[in-house]
């Protein structure tokens, strides 16, 4: 991990809630987001829009940040100045033609047109991510693992090809760390994180588990497994859930941006 502040450090070493909360006041703001694809929602007033946008800009979160925020925006200026509308207005054979040329690492424009046709297959028949989200939802359950599972299933159900690893699901044990980061996104509302799906509870959120948060948690003595995997991230849920119950993933963000970052 690259050098940070001695408060950082010192919260990492001691798991201080205290401290913890001194960073999030600190750290916690726009101005350390760049470089990170949450920027590429910014800009997406309505939430109908912003889901959309943030499920993408999350599905592409891997590899290269560089390559990942310019792979995002081309994936976003395709659809416009509204996702929403664009996926409405747009047939399947559109958006296989519209995004034939796009490319990000393993994924090629057949598994986003895929994808995105998932994701308007479920907003005809649901009218929100939000609303197919929460019919999956049960208040007997502790996390959102169970509904994102179901969540998952609606929008492969919908594809008509399958969309690769764009769409994990948490049933093969992955710590799906980008649709998790994706209900961080746009669940919690707060200096970082725009929000809008106020039916949510931040509480069922589960850590988006990469590798730089699971070395962070390690530190914090949060976990001693050996795999980053679902088993891990809901293990290291839980030990923030006893700070933070409201709010388990409220660390996130200053926690991961040394390693992201580099130096504040």
């Amino acid at each position: 991990m690259s050098k940070a502040p001695a408060a950082y450090r010192e919260s990492i070493a001691a798991m201080d809630p205290g401290q913890l909360e001194s960073l999030y006041r600190t750290y916690n703001r726009r101005k350390y987001v760049h470089p990170d694809p949450l920027e590429c929602v910014y800009g997406y007033a309505s939430v109908p829009d912003r889901e959309i946008a943030a499920f993408v800009a999350a599905a592409l979160a891997y590899g290269n940040v560089g390559q990942i925020l310019r792979s995002v925006y081309a994936a976003l200026g395709i659809m416009g100045d509204s996702p929403r509308s664009y996926l409405v207005q747009q047939d399947v054979h559109g958006l296989y033609a519209d995004y034939s040329g796009f490319v990000h690492r393993f994924a090629a424009g057949r598994h986003m047109a895929a994808m995105l046709a998932g994701i308007k297959g479920v907003i005809h028949e649901y009218g929100s991510l939000q609303d197919a989200f929460a019919q999956a939802t049960s208040d007997a359950d502790e996390t959102y693992v169970p509904a994102l599972s179901a969540f998952i299933e609606k929008l492969r159900s919908y594809a008509p090809a399958d969309p690769g690893h764009l769409l994990a699901s948490p049933d093969k044990g992955s710590a799906c760390k980008r649709l998790f980061l994706f209900l961080r996104w746009i669940v919690r509302c707060d200096a970082v994180d725009p929000g809008g799906w106020d039916r949510m509870s931040a509480a069922k959120l589960v850590v988006p588990l990469d590798v730089h948060m699971y070395r962070a948690c390690c530190g914090l003595g949060l976990t001693g497994r050996r795999r980053a995997d679902l088993k891990t991230a809901l293990e290291i849920t839980a030990g923030f859930a006893r700070l933070v119950p409201e709010d388990p993933v409220r660390y996130d963000f200053v926690l991961t941006r040394p390693g992201i970052r580099g130096p504040w």
